[in-house]
């Protein structure tokens, strides 16, 4: 049989496999998307510019997947990370906005295997995304757990909810400008398109009116001599 830094190897080449097929799935979305804008806004100098950043923002992301492919290094900094501290970090960076989002977790360490900055990133956007449809009495709760394949981090708004047709058709367009994201630049596709990679899921539930839940899933990080960086 395999030896166990064989099998290690193995499930990298697969993540790193899975990283670089969503990631030129998101470039190719995002570029086509130029490409068919063009035809209709390729006269208006303000399309011009977001196209031209968008072509350097690819460009970006195909050289960092070349260097990625070349050195057998899934992302910058594929680790085991525990999930609860991270959740943590993303509330203490939301409290200065209403609502306050409040974390109930039991404690438990939850090890999955992920660049824990994205993670954070896309943390932050669910929870920020969460408070903007909330008014400030409203409520912003986060539940974080796992079973014994999986971690859960769920985040529940009282908010103004979305329709089912809007999720369908609008929530995870790629590169969807009707909401420019301060200095994050990750929206709810490339926030799926992520935790896809890493084998998980972004599932939503809405209704307008009562709020949404937005829930992602991500396996837990198999159990290694590495103890999972906080």
């Amino acid at each position: 049989g395999y030896s166990r830094s064989e099998a290690r190897q193995f499930e990298a080449f697969n993540r790193l496999s899975a990283y670089v097929v969503h990631d030129l799935k998101n470039l190719i979305a995002q570029l086509s998307l130029v490409v068919s804008n063009a035809q209709r806004h390729g006269d208006n100098p303000a399309f011009l510019k977001d196209a031209i950043g968008t072509v350097e923002n690819a460009v970006a992301r195909m050289n960092k997947l070349m260097l990625q492919l070349r050195t057998g290094d899934p992302g910058r900094d594929i680790t085991p990370v525990d999930m609860g501290p991270l959740a943590v970090r993303a509330v203490a960076q939301a409290l200065g906005r209403a609502p306050k989002p409040e974390l109930a977790h039991n404690g438990e360490p939850i090890p999955v295997l992920a660049d824990p900055e994205r993670l954070l990133s896309v943390m932050n956007h669910l929870i920020q995304n969460a408070q903007e449809a909330t008014p400030p009495e409203g409520e912003v709760r986060l539940g974080l757990w796992r079973d014994s394949r999986q971690a859960y981090l769920e985040i529940r708004d009282t908010g103004t909810g979305m329709t089912s047709e809007f999720i369908r058709e609008r929530l995870f367009r790629p590169f969807d400008t009707t909401k420019g994201l301060t200095g994050m630049g990750i929206g709810a596709y490339e926030s799926r398109e992520f935790v896809r990679a890493l084998g998980g899921d972004l599932e939503v539930w809405s209704e307008p009116g009562v709020g949404s839940r937005f829930r992602i899933s991500v396996p837990l990080a198999l159990q290694t001599e590495e103890s999972p960086r906080q």
